[in-house]
């Protein structure tokens, strides 16, 4: 396992073999071609991506190829060995919770895994799947800078000036670099009071730039150095040779960011390194600040610098020109920052913990919209395709949300499209990279036969259901054909038994069902409603000023958007007007009705035929609504990057199940060779140690080290092909031969420590029972037979040492000893038990009551006080009565001890009482009174 803190992402896989880790980086020195790192830039992307030409030239041991069916990328080890970045990715989330696992001690299934902001909808889905590959269940797919955000805003917190402010991230890693505002504040909920919240407000990145790119220049600068020093020898030709200067401009990034100028040295050449390129490594390509988020920088309360690449001092130069301030954060953990915000986030989703509550409002970097074609016929009545675009999510709108998009005037089939929106924001390197701007084809199917089949209803359009989670990963929900009418309750359909129930309901003032049924239904239709209108704000202006560009056009977007768990909604204003009129008069009838039938209570001069006929006058205008969804077939073609079908999901799975049992067998007979051959050289030296030789005739210990020397050269001519079997096989026949050696060895070891304790606890046993039998009869606690029991023991047990250790003293020690420490532990229990239980009795047992001749005393510690205390005391005997003739008068207190004492004394006159008796009075008097 890794000593260091941080693990490096790579993977090294060489014919049976392999390693993760600073174990893979090893063997990237020596075999380049088989060890694999960066390949997360890869996911999601096409084998014509202009990234995987850069993969390619940063990386040219390794053969990319094609994969046919999906147009994406897969690693060719050999021509039966491939594997895909997925795979890969699959390999170090497998080995990372390996590593969990064994800090936690126990299984883990669900993760939150971080991701670079700028990844789009396609690397988001090879993520997941890369995580289903290593049988993870994937609770969020979580930002980098949102988790670095959420780390910071959580220790934030305790401080008292928490308010609202504007952070900056500036987060330089190995691979790219991202910039980030985020905004601090309290909001007040309504479920929870008031709650910290971070919102993401702009988001830079540059996919290239950072550590990794500082260290291919300073690579490609040290060859330049050691072709001009041997020309005859061209560097760049040998993959190793290339690795192990990677490896060296590594190690002088890390020395340089400390240092003016340092000396490389690689075997079996020393470079020298010269000054002035120190500001060089500094400033590659840190001027480049087209990528940065667009706000003022008196805007910005504090920068904060993530990433390890932001060490170099020259990027920390050119940033705090450009911020214009005075000095950078460097308050949190710069490379556990965003695992630790992910920890966080991982432990407010998991049942299993309860963390303080931090609202994330996340924001899509990427706007995404829905296009489709219809039919228009134009003023000469021929007719045309007309080109719509509906934006489904804006950039920056924060996530995770909901939204619906209806389609009014479709009666028939019909096909759409989800597409990226406006990327203008983009140069044109990255929008190369981004890949396909083209999402999804959805084709309905069954909508002519839902119009069909309820052609008496009123048509709400087709609905379609959006859904962009936690992960940033949109996906379509359902489609459905929604259908309302109006019905009107007739009175012929009305029994005789229901206009009786009506009619008398209403006498005293109950409303009758009718209005009910009707209002419930009408807060019914305005729920489902709800669902599809859409938020305030930024989106519904956009929405507005669209709708206005093609108001001749058949569709109306209805959208509803939820974020961080608060949905606001407000519907356009055609169709706001429409609702709202409808529920105000369905809404208003009822109260008619109940009005109505409150104006009859009140007079009641009036007939009750009279009164039934106005009844049922309001119930007829008051038509309820009845609304109808009708599930559409919809089938969904991917057009960015195919996901993998089940099937390949499944291989991939079992391929890295594969990988893993393999590993463990590994493992597993690397540890039974590792024990055999310890085993082997650790008693080879045991034979010649004192307490060996002792035990052990020259005999027995010639024929343990022949063994011993067979199992030796076999280890060293067959041991290396043999199986886990044949190394446990020896190793057992290996302790079998020496068990009794290190059964006798063992045994002399252990028998000081265990007879000094025998002989101690039959010493405090003896002296114990001694005690017990000293006690007076009047206040024993002790029966009988219990002290015969313990003396019996004690006699059983000494008897028992010293017989035993005089029949061991007479054998030869390197016979099978009869002084066993099992048995010594043994005696051991059983005296203790005996001690224990009458020490346990005597620590719970009551004393028994004192007896005297002449009267019950109480102890002459306690008060004699207490009403109790008086009620249990004996009454003087007749011998006390002869000295005080009893007096009818109030109730004393019974005599104490010392008052008896005194009594019983030769010579104790009558005044010597009475003082007593005063005294006595006064406690009482005194105790009365308390």
């Amino acid at each position: 396992r890794e000593s260091r803190r941080k693990t490096p992402v790579a993977v090294s896989l060489k014919e049976n073999e392999r390693l993760f880790g600073d174990s893979a980086l090893g063997m990237s020195i020596r075999t380049p071609k088989v060890a694999f790192r960066y390949f997360q830039d890869l996911l999601g992307k096409r084998i014509d991506n202009p990234h995987v030409a850069l993969y390619r030239s940063r990386f040219p041991e390794h053969e990319l190829v094609k994969d046919e069916k999906r147009q994406t990328v897969i690693f060719k080890l050999s021509q039966m060995i491939q594997y895909s970045p997925e795979e890969m990715l699959g390999m170090v989330l497998n080995y990372s919770r390996g590593l969990a696992e064994e800090f936690a001690e126990q299984p883990i299934k669900d993760a939150v895994i971080t991701v670079p902001a700028y990844f789009n909808q396609a690397e988001r889905r090879a993520v997941l799947h890369a995580a289903r590959m290593a049988d993870l269940k994937v609770l969020q797919l979580i930002n980098d800078n949102t988790a670095v955000a959420l780390n910071y805003g959580v220790f934030l917190l305790h401080r008292p000036s928490f308010s609202f402010q504007n952070i900056m991230f500036y987060d330089m890693g190995a691979g790219s670099t991202v910039c980030t505002i985020v905004t601090y504040q309290t909001v007040k909920t309504k479920d929870s009071g008031t709650q910290p919240q971070l919102q993401i407000q702009g988001i830079g990145f540059d996919r290239t730039l950072g550590g990794l790119e500082m260290e291919l220049r300073l690579r490609d600068y040290l060859a330049k150095l050691f072709n001009d020093q041997h020309p005859s020898k061209d560097v760049r030709k040998n993959p190793r040779a290339m690795a192990k200067l990677l490896k060296e401009a590594n190690r002088l990034k890390t020395v340089l960011s400390a240092n003016a100028d340092h000396m490389a040295q690689v075997r079996p050449s020393v470079a020298g390194f010269p000054a002035v390129f120190g500001p060089r490594v500094g400033g590659l390509r840190a001027g480049e600040q087209e990528h940065r988020p667009s706000a003022a920088s008196d805007g910005i309360d504090q920068v904060i610098l993530v990433g390890g690449a932001t060490r170099v001092p020259k990027v920390q130069e050119v940033l705090l020109k450009a911020v214009g301030k005075e000095e950078l954060g460097k308050n949190i953990n710069a490379d556990e920052a965003a695992a630790m915000g992910a920890v966080y986030q991982a432990a407010a989703l998991s049942k299993a913990f309860k963390v303080k509550p931090f609202i994330v409002r996340d924001a899509a970097v990427f706007p995404i919209q829905v296009e489709f074609t219809r039919e228009v016929e134009e003023d000469d009545k021929s007719k045309s395709l007309k080109h719509n675009k509906r934006i489904l999510f804006q950039r920056m709108a924060p996530y995770p949300q909901r939204k619906v998009i209806t389609f009014n005037r479709y009666t028939d089939d019909f096909e759409f499209y989800v597409n990226y929106g406006d990327l203008s924001f983009l140069n044109q390197d990255d929008m190369r990279i981004f890949g396909s701007l083209n999402l999804t084809t959805v084709r309905l199917k069954g909508v002519g036969d839902s119009f069909k089949k309820h052609s008496d209803y009123e048509s709400k359009g087709i609905k379609a259901h959006f859904n962009m989670d936690e992960s940033g990963v949109l996906s379509l929900d359902r489609v459905e054909s929604v259908f309302e009418t109006l019905v009107e309750d007739k009175l012929e359909e009305e029994s005789t038994l229901t206009k009786l129930g009506n009619t008398i309901s209403s006498l005293f003032g109950g409303g009758g069902p009718t209005p009910e049924t009707g209002e419930n239904l009408t807060d019914s239709v305005q729920q489902e409603e709800e669902e599809s209108l859409a938020e305030p704000g930024k989106e519904e202006q956009g929405e507005k000023q669209d709708q206005k560009s093609s108001a001749e056009d058949e569709e109306r977007g209805e959208e509803k958007q939820r974020s961080a768990g608060q949905a606001e909604t407000a519907p356009p204003k055609a169709e706001s007007q429409k609702t709202e009129e409808g529920e105000k008069s369905e809404s208003q009838d009822p109260k008619g009705n109940r009005e109505t039938a409150k104006e009859e209570e009140s007079s009641k001069s009036s007939s009750d035929s009279t009164a039934t006929k106005t009844e049922e006058e309001k119930k007829i205008k008051a038509p309820k609504k009845q609304k109808l969804v009708h599930e559409i077939t919809m089938e969904l073609d991917v057009n960015d990057v195919p996901d993998l079908l089940e099937d390949e999901l499944k291989s991939s799975m079992k391929k890295l199940q594969d990988l893993t049992v393999r590993d463990l067998e590994k493992q597993e007979r690397e540890k039974s060779a590792n024990s055999l051959e310890s085993f082997i050289f650790e008693t080879q030296d045991k034979l010649y140690q004192e307490e060996y030789q002792f035990v052990s005739t020259e005999e027995q210990r010639d024929e343990i080290s022949k063994k011993l020397s067979e199992a030796s050269n076999w280890m060293e001519e067959e041991g290396y092909a043999a199986s886990t079997k044949e190394l446990k096989d020896k190793l057992a026949e290996l302790k079998k031969l020496c068990r009794n050696l290190f059964f006798r060895v063992e045994e002399r070891r252990k028998w000081p420590e265990r007879l000094a304790a025998l002989e101690s606890l039959l010493n405090h046993s003896t002296i114990f029972l001694k005690g017990a039998r000293m006690i007076p009869e009047s206040d024993q606690i002790f029966t009988e037979v219990e002290l015969s029991t313990l003396e019996k023991a004690i006699n059983e047990t000494t008897i028992w040492k010293n017989e035993t250790v005089a029949e061991q003293n007479k054998l030869s020690p390197t016979e099978k000893p009869i002084l066993l420490s099992k048995d010594i532990e043994l005696k051991l229990a059983a005296l203790d038990r005996e001690v224990q239980y009458l020490l346990n009795k005597a620590k719970f047992a009551k004393p028994k009551p004192k007896k005297e001749k002449n009267t019950t005393k109480s102890d002459s510690g306690k008060n004699a006080t207490a009403a109790s205390e008086s009620e249990n005391t004996i009454p003087p005997t007749e011998g006390k009565q002869e000295d005080k003739p009893e007096d009818v008068g109030p109730a004393e207190e019974p005599p104490t001890a010392e008052k008896v004492a005194i009594d019983d004394e030769p010579g104790s006159d009558s005044g010597s009482k009475k003082e007593k008796k005063t005294e006595n009075g006064g406690e009482n008097r005194k105790n009365d009174e308390l």
